[in-house]
């Protein structure tokens, strides 16, 4: 069973909130990061992404970056000021966007139960973007990236959600992106009834932070190494964890710069002599199909007819599919993770993004998939399954900044 625990959140007083709060870190670059944070002391990115405020051309993962992150975080800590919660607490977080809404309960989740698979994965991740968040809460002594998790959803914990969101929040903006972001606390009995709740959740589902879960674990792992520092605030990691019936997948669509050596024509032949390839949408309107932007123009490829690698439900997915039968057969793309001629377009960007791209010139070809669902993926963790890279896209994002976990 799962388990929650509270913990004592440091985080910014509220009316700096907003300033202080910024994309997850993993969503931006260098470049895009310090446009973000440019003119605002107060952006948590400074933490996040430290190596905006190194001369331009730093390495991000030299050790001058991660000082630089500790520094920033203490000025940030007398600045805004970021307070500590006196008493350990859970809380409660809720995302707004375009008629969406999901509310979640935020806390500490065991890595005892990571690392026995009670908290499922569905994605390999990468050493070296480890590396970097490993680096990253040692040199902090804290996780500042929440990682954003799933559970079937329960009328136990549905009800003290309901009767949290009925009080005054914590926090309440609406961001640039329009994203409305509110955040309220447990009180002492209102968090032993999520403590108990959450007791008799069977698993819980990694949806997006797999490498900040992972690295979570390896930290733990270097700080028991100096026992005399080590805490037991190690043996978790942050999160919040959602009810699967309110979280909405959205698709992860992809790029790529050139067509082996092909023409556009010759590639649409190549296709059109494979499968069944007709005028289409932006959009695809049911799994089985993707739309391709090619040469100005939407097409659909109907892939119902490609054989699955093997049995598994992962391999039946149309990212699956269109990697063996398009990308890898007629493109020569390998892993998509490395090549790269590969590029990806999270779903919140739409499809006009995938258009630019193409008619720019900044890609050959682009594909728009159909979303991934959450049964899908819940069936493919409970069966200890991988998705294939690049699978799914969740929006909206939680922000860095606002709940930050001291180890």
């Amino acid at each position: 069973m799962a388990s929650i625990r509270p913990f004592r959140a440091l985080r910014p007083a509220p009316d700096v909130a907003a300033a202080v709060s910024s994309v997850p870190y993993d969503v931006v670059s260098t470049e895009e990061a310090r446009e973000l944070a440019a003119g605002d002391p107060l952006s948590f990115l400074r933490v996040t992404r430290p190596e905006i405020d190194l001369p331009a051309g730093a390495d991000p993962h030299a050790p001058a970056a991660y000082d630089k992150a500790r520094e920033n975080l203490a000025a940030l800590r007398a600045r805004a000021p970021l307070v500590i919660d006196e008493i350990p607490s859970l809380y409660v977080y809720r995302l707004r966007m375009d008629g969406h809404e999901q509310t979640g309960i935020a806390g500490c989740f065991s890595l005892d139960e990571y690392d026995a698979n009670l908290i499922k994965k569905h994605e390999r991740t990468r050493r070296d973007k480890e590396d970097d968040r490993t680096r990253h809460m040692i040199a902090l002594r804290a996780q500042t990236g929440v990682v954003f998790l799933m559970y079937r959803a329960d009328p136990g914990i549905d009800a003290l959600a309901v009767q949290l969101t009925a009080g005054e929040p914590l926090y309440d903006f609406t961001t640039g992106e329009g994203v409305r972001h509110t955040v309220w606390r447990a009180g002492l009995d209102q968090t032993a009834g999520l403590e108990d709740a959450f007791a008799r959740i069977p698993a819980l589902y990694i949806a997006d932070g797999h490498h900040r879960a992972a690295s979570a674990a390896r930290a733990r792992a270097e700080i028991a190494k100096g026992a005399a520092s080590a805490s037991d605030e190690a043996n978790t990691f942050i999160a919040v964890a959602f009810p699967d019936n309110q979280v909405q997948i959205l698709p992860y669509h992809r790029t790529v710069k050139d067509l082996g050596n092909r023409s556009p024509e010759q590639f649409l032949a190549a296709l059109r002599g494979r499968f069944t390839v007709t005028d289409g949408a932006p959009a695809p309107g049911r799994q089985g199909r993707v739309s391709m932007y090619l040469g100005g123009r939407w097409y659909a490829i109907d892939l119902t007819g490609v054989p699955a690698e093997d049995a598994s439900r992962a391999s039946s997915l149309d990212v699956a599919r269109l990697q063996r039968s398009v990308l890898e057969q007629l493109l020569g793309v390998g892993d998509v993770r490395t090549d790269t001629r590969m590029d990806f377009v999270g779903g919140a960007r739409g499809t006009k993004a995938l258009e630019a791209a193409v008619d720019a010139g900044h890609a050959a070809a682009a594909f728009s998939m159909h979303p991934v669902t959450v049964d899908d993926l819940m069936a493919i963790s409970d069966a200890g399954q991988i998705m294939p890279p690049k699978s799914t896209w969740f929006e909206p994002k939680l922000r860095d900044g606002l709940l930050i976990h001291l180890i």
